[in-house]
């Protein structure tokens, strides 16, 4: 089964050379995402794509994220995805929890097109609970 990788999992792996010692559970998305892409079994999204390539200082930089993310496809998003996410913000909304544009359009992507979802990221996992709460996401 493919598997949609959030921002955050793609910067534990390919910016966070000589940062802070990651934590377990990074260490464990880490993992598992490299475990994805020798299966080649890993799914990107165009607003992932642009979040892991902006902010970069120095175009060195950029051309090797550029570079490391080029085997990477993106998975085509039509209305449906964008309508999706929309109905997911508002019941996480409705429960509470606030959810960030992209955040939600990777669960609704997820959720439409049958993927896995690997996050490491304390914000998208509450919107994910909310969603597995209310029986919409496994």
């Amino acid at each position: 089964m493919k598997v949609l990788v959030d921002t955050r999992t793609w910067s534990l792996l390919l910016r966070r050379r000589y940062g802070p010692v990651l934590s377990a559970d990074e260490q464990g998305a880490v993992a598992l995402l490299r475990d994805a892409i020798l299966d080649r079994r890993v799914a990107i999204i165009g607003p992932i794509r642009q979040e892991v390539l902006s902010g970069v200082k120095h175009e060195a930089q950029f051309q090797r994220l550029l570079a490391a993310l080029e085997g990477f496809p993106d998975v085509p998003l039509s209305e449906r995805h964008f309508e999706e996410a929309a109905r997911l913000f508002n019941l996480c909304q409705a429960r509470g929890v606030a959810c960030g544009s992209t955040d939600i359009l990777i669960c609704a992507v997820a959720l439409l097109e049958g993927f896995d979802l690997l996050t490491s990221d304390q914000r998208l996992k509450r919107c994910v609970e909310v969603l597995r709460d209310e029986g919409i996401m496994a």
